[in-house]
């Protein structure tokens, strides 16, 4: 058992990570920029901010171990490298815990700016002096679901010719960071992917079929290097299948309103 702080811990994979943790016997500490209440008994919540170090310090002390799943596509460089800096420095300070991140699959593939700066990330804490674990994930059953949802409401619903994508349950790689912890500092595990492939067009119909829409589907031959990356498969781990639950599983479980459908 071990005192452990989880960044991002009141978002989608990070309250998942305190619960598992909690579940394990572990003591949890989130860091969050405003005063939350925890996901699991007994944990605790402590205010600061990794854009601009305010709190970290308080944050890391006593603490033997550090996920961190906060991040911010939209101020990639601000949050997730500089804050990531800021949180490694903090830790050093601190006396070492171990270091457990989250990364994706694909980043030393897809040159998108997100991507660089999680392939920066990444460097980072490869270098820190910290003990560390990195685990690298597809993208999760949620992130997929809404891209299709945000899809299937045009008119004409364009896909991207030749995509392909691994959705993974997020109860299953927050139990893997959880493992992590419990395992002591591995450097960087086998990538993770979820229990199938499909291709993005199979799941837009799908999609369609489900909500009862008659749209026209066009596969659009995207150019660039981000697209030729993902029709490669760089975003894939075929070879390494998590468990958890599947697509089809998630679906059934997931009961959207239709005001929300569009």
């Amino acid at each position: 058992m071990t005192s452990v702080l989880v960044t991002g811990g009141t978002g989608r994979l990070g309250r998942r990570v305190v619960r598992a943790l909690a579940a394990r016997g572990h003591t949890v500490r989130i860091l969050s920029r405003n005063p939350a209440a925890p996901p699991a008994p007994g944990a605790d919540v402590v205010v600061a901010d990794l854009a601009t170090g305010a709190g970290l310090r308080r944050a890391v002390t006593g603490c033997s171990g550090i996920v961190h799943c906060a991040t911010d596509p939209r101020r990639s460089r601000e949050v997730d490298v500089g804050g990531t800096e800021r949180l490694l420095a903090a830790a050093r300070d601190a006396g070492g815990p171990h270091v457990v991140h989250v990364s994706v699959v694909g980043v030393d593939r897809i040159p998108t700016e997100y991507y660089r700066s999680k392939l920066a990330v990444e460097a980072a804490v490869e270098r820190s002096g910290l003990p560390w674990t990195v685990l690298r994930t597809t993208q999760f059953h949620e992130f997929v679901a809404d891209l299709l949802g945000r899809l299937a409401r045009l008119p004409v619903v364009p896909v991207p010719r030749g995509w392909r994508v691994q959705p993974i349950d997020v109860e299953e790689v927050a139990r893997r960071l959880a493992d992590a912890v419990a395992s002591g500092p591995a450097g960087r595990l086998p990538d993770l992917g979820g229990p199938e492939v499909f291709p993005v067009v199979e799941l837009v119909r799908d999609r369609l079929r489900r909500t009862g829409r008659r749209r026209p589907v066009v596969e659009v031959p995207l150019p660039g290097a981000v697209s030729a990356a993902l029709r490669a498969g760089a975003g894939l781990v075929p070879g390494n299948r998590s468990g958890g639950c599947t697509w089809r599983e998630f679906l059934d479980g997931r009961s959207p309103s239709p005001l929300l459908e569009g």
